[in-house]
């Protein structure tokens, strides 16, 4: 197996691990085990479980927005299309494997001194509050430029809210609520 193949094996191992586990339940060894290679063989790849948690954030970061991205530009353009965070959220939610939002579930996890994790998380929050700006940008005419960065936090906030609640009552009405609410803020 190619170097970048066993990366890209060990990433994909540790981020089902740590979604459904938790980045605290699981071990390197589980990792390690699971991904069926030598410690040295994952050591020569990651120096801690911290840099294997940031490939995670990042494996899981980028798979979202490359989907979500062409999920809502399938659909019509206008108000539809800003809206259709909240269908895609509620087909991930629908996912068999679906445990909540895994920026969140670390965040959780990890002392509030790492600052390493926590800029990556935050650097995330902030360019998926940036694609719904741009959605709006895009989308919503009627919404005047002063009030879109306001417009675009609250929606992030709903839509966050939406994925937390879903996973906590393991019901999809907070997605249908929180979209219901931004439908009438973005009117």
């Amino acid at each position: 197996m190619k170097r970048s193949q066993i990366k890209d094996r060990i990433i994909e191992t540790a981020s089902l691990l740590f979604y459904k586990n938790g980045y605290n339940s699981t071990g390197i060894n589980e990792i390690i085990s699971e991904t069926g290679i030598a410690k040295a063989t994952l050591y020569n790849h990651f120096k801690s479980k911290e840099e294997i948690c940031l490939a995670y954030l990042r494996y899981k970061n980028t798979t979202f927005i490359t989907d979500i991205k062409a999920y809502t530009s399938s659909k019509p353009k206008g108000k539809n299309q800003v809206l259709a965070i909240f269908d895609f959220l509620e087909l991930f939610f629908n996912d068999k494997d679906f445990n909540g939002c895994w920026c969140i579930k670390t965040v959780s996890e990890i002392p509030i001194d790492n600052t390493v994790i926590r800029n990556e998380i935050q650097n995330q929050k902030n360019a998926f509050i940036q694609l719904i700006f741009d959605l709006l940008a895009n989308n919503m005419e009627s919404i005047v430029e002063k009030d879109m960065n306001s417009i675009a936090k609250q929606t992030y906030l709903l839509y966050e809210s939406a994925v937390g609640e879903s996973n906590l009552h393991q019901s999809n009405w907070p997605i249908i609520e929180a979209k219901n609410i931004c439908s009438k803020i973005i009117s």
